[in-house]
């Protein structure tokens, strides 16, 4: 059985023949012909943008996103409670699904829009007021 396993194993042999200096060298060149530069290596992240020794880059970088992540939880600590938002109409007093909410709306636009056409129409007309007191013959406004 160890036979068998033997005889699949490929035949790998490191190639030792040399390498001529101008290959060597037209190689070399044309790698640094297609080497990104400074501020592409910076855009990606690879090269920190820092005037900073390179062997504190590192150290400044962890700095600044720690100072980041307090700032951050700072702003959270302050940040006000739901109630307040609703009662300072940011966020809408509804305990409906976010998706849903503007559909919810609408339909309470609406329905405040029914009930004032309601209320239009059974309004009570000029005279009536006039007999009841409220208005005056002169404030009438059908008299133009």
């Amino acid at each position: 059985m160890s036979n068998s396993i033997e005889e699949n194993k490929p035949d790998l042999k490191v190639d030792e023949t040399p390498i001529s200096p101008i290959e060597r060298r037209n190689s070399l060149e044309k790698h640094l012909q297609h080497r990104p530069d400074v501020q592409d290596l910076k855009n990606r992240n690879i090269l920190y943008d820092s005037n900073a020794a390179p062997s504190l880059q590192a150290k400044q970088h962890e700095l600044e996103r720690q100072q980041q992540s307090d700032s951050l939880r700072k702003h959270l600590e302050k940040r006000p409670e739901r109630d307040e938002l609703v009662e300072r109409n940011i966020l809408p007093d509804s305990n409906a699904a976010p998706a849903l909410q503007a559909s919810q709306k609408a339909l309470q636009k609406q329905m405040r829009a029914d009930s004032l056409d309601q209320k239009i129409q059974h309004r009570p007309k000029p005279e009536d007021l006039i007999k009841e007191g409220i208005l005056e013959t002169e404030e009438d406004p059908t008299r133009a």
